[in-house]
């Protein structure tokens, strides 16, 4: 027989625990016992008012925020809504049943104003880290080094020429934000060239058509155990390398034995300051372009004596140099004589337009010649496999945490977006492979 539904009974008292209510392998309840943000308030302080009425409080920011990029909520309306529905979502936020959710408009006043003029994210960010080195899932002899385009929240249609610049009434706080690093590496002074076109609500985000596609602004985010947000170009990416090394150093004294990446970083001075400046094995592809395709001998075919400083051509003759640096500085230019060219049977697959046969190397050619044969031995295919977990970890941040679309516009924005979504995979890492505390048996 089908049953009825009993009328709505009400209590004249209930008793509900919300701790009882969250699961014991829930998410959040791994996560938690990671997060201190014991000395949250003392590092905000001088980005608060004492006068006026009380903001909502950091601590609450924070962990909604990490609620957020944890579970993949990109809306700050739809965080605060989930967060006052979703009773696990309240107690990782110290909100008890009856505590106050803050309206999404205050949450994004205090997110895009105080949080932005701090440094507090970098510091969470690496709070989590060291946790992570302490829990031993962070070594410091091998670093894998990447980066993935992030489309930045600017529309491709509303872009105007590079060359024209920007329009003299443009301002907001992202115009301010790019005016502020034109003369930073990493983002307008890496590199001449002017872009093709320039988005006015996000001037810093750079159009590129890497993907093949339809071409979009966007920003580059760097992974090696630190994140660093740059300008979606090679140089600017090199550039975040460089830094990101240099901070591990110096914040967890973490020095690598060997750095693993892909051409783009395989650049004849990035690989001379690896290996001469910092001891660095260069588990990297060489960023080459001296093959031809015309049939005529490529440099590959010149034998290098190093006890000579020469070059010996396929025809057996030397090639030397003066020594002197030419073009960018860093090139050393080894010349045949005339008269051996003019002689020579071969000249025709050798130098067929030009008087004598030139062959340039770079003056950190011992350190591209290391990572070419660090390239052919099995260590190298190793660690060709091994940097696809960078990759990986892109995969995860684009289709599980759903950032492959910036919210927050200018440089800064999307550094407190990686920062985010960078300590939520720590996070998720941890309350992964670090398993929960027993209970002790009473």
């Amino acid at each position: 027989m089908m049953g009825h539904q009993l009328g709505e009974q009400v209590a004249l008292f209930y008793e509900f625990s919300l701790e009882r209510h969250v699961p014991p392998n829930h998410l959040l309840r791994s996560i938690d016992r990671f997060v201190e943000l014991d000395g949250l308030r003392r590092e905000l302080s001088p980005f608060y008012s004492t006068i006026g009425r009380p903001s909502i409080a950091p601590e609450l920011m924070i962990r909604m925020l990490l609620v957020g990029y944890c579970f993949g909520i990109r809306s700050e309306r739809r965080l605060c809504e989930e967060v006052h529905l979703n009773l696990a979502y309240r107690w990782f936020c110290r909100l008890g049943l009856e505590g106050d959710v803050p309206d999404h408009s205050t949450f994004s006043k205090n997110r895009h104003g105080r949080f932005r003029d701090s440094d507090l994210l970098r510091q969470l960010f690496e709070a989590i880290l060291r946790r992570c080195i302490d829990e031993g899932l962070v070594g410091g002899e091998s670093f894998a080094v990447d980066a993935s385009l992030i489309k930045a929240d600017a529309n491709r249609q509303n872009g105007i020429e590079g060359k024209k610049g920007l329009p003299p009434q443009a301002a907001s706080r992202a115009v301010d934000e790019y005016l502020a690093v034109l003369d930073d590496a990493a983002f307008g002074a890496a590199t001449e060239i002017v872009p093709k076109f320039i988005s006015p609500a996000d001037p810093a985000a750079r159009w590129t058509g890497a993907h093949g596609g339809q071409a979009f602004f966007a920003y580059s985010t760097n992974y090696l155990i630190d994140v660093e947000p740059t300008t979606a170009i090679r140089q600017a990416e090199v550039l975040a390398a460089k830094r990101m090394i240099k901070r591990t150093a110096k914040n967890f004294a973490l020095h690598p034995s060997r750095l693993l990446g892909d051409s783009a970083y395989g650049s004849a001075d990035m690989l001379g300051w690896l290996v001469d400046e910092h001891g660095i094995e260069p588990h990297v592809t060489v960023f080459d372009k001296s093959a031809r395709k015309d049939g005529t001998f490529a440099r590959e075919d010149f034998n290098y004596d190093p006890a000579r400083d020469v070059y010996i051509c396929p025809g057996g003759k030397t090639l030397t140099t003066t020594g002197t640096p030419v073009n960018d500085g860093a090139t050393l230019l080894y010349r045949a004589s005339k008269a051996d060219c003019d002689a020579c049977a071969l000249r025709p697959r050798c130098c067929p337009n030009t008087p004598v046969r030139k062959v340039p190397r770079s003056i950190h050619e011992r350190a591209r010649d290391m990572a070419r044969a660090i390239a052919n031995s099995w260590e190298g295919r190793a660690s060709r496999r091994l940097r696809k977990k960078v990759e990986m970890l892109f995969a995860h941040l684009k289709r599980i945490l759903k950032l492959d679309r910036l919210r927050l516009r200018g440089p800064y924005g999307a550094r407190d977006e990686f920062l985010l979504a960078a300590t939520a995979q720590n996070l998720r890492k941890l309350a992964k492979l670090i398993p929960m505390p027993q209970p002790k048996p009473a």
